[in-house]
């Protein structure tokens, strides 16, 4: 009777959710070498304010290559207001922007991980010039750092006893 009653109590007991793993990064920068971020991200607190959706990322110069960070399809080539535009359809709801970034690409194309995708263009930012990097997660704009850097916050354990 015993055995049946803890058997019963086990198996009432919540099952432990195994941890998922930390998102790993799995993208490549755009850019090479690893580019300075001249502009963070910083989402608006509604959809239509003001705000930065991407990241400004220091280019070598205007006219230098970018890259492809993820494979995918191209899904838009164009201008977009004034400044040239390439958006890449990464799958999974996840789509990648560049701009000012002039492509020969177009929709449709599809593209592997660390391929070239287009040229640094003048006029985002201030010499030698930057690219605008903006990552979409179906409807919402993301960070797309996370994509290429573990952006969890760093911890301080406590040391272990007799350590010190």
């Amino acid at each position: 009777m015993k055995a049946t009653f803890l058997f019963a109590a086990v198996l009432l007991l919540p099952a432990a959710v195994p941890q998922a793993p930390a998102p790993r990064p799995d993208w490549d920068w755009p850019l090479t070498p690893r580019p300075a971020v001249v502009r963070a991200f910083d989402p608006p607190d509604k959809p239509w304010l003001s705000g930065h959706r991407g990241v400004d990322l220091e280019a070598a110069d205007d006219g230098g290559p970018v890259a492809s960070p993820a494979s995918g399809t191209v899904s838009f080539v164009g201008v977009v207001v004034d400044r040239p535009v390439i958006t890449i359809d990464h799958g999974g709801g996840l789509r990648s922007s560049f701009e000012p970034v002039d492509s020969a690409l177009a929709t449709g194309d599809v593209v592997t991980k660390g391929q070239i995708i287009g040229t640094v263009q003048a006029g985002h930012c201030p010499a030698p010039g930057c690219v605008h990097w903006g990552v979409r997660r179906g409807d919402d704009y993301v960070n797309p750092l996370q994509f290429v850097t573990d952006l969890r916050p760093s911890i301080l354990l406590p040391l272990s006893p007799g350590a010190g």
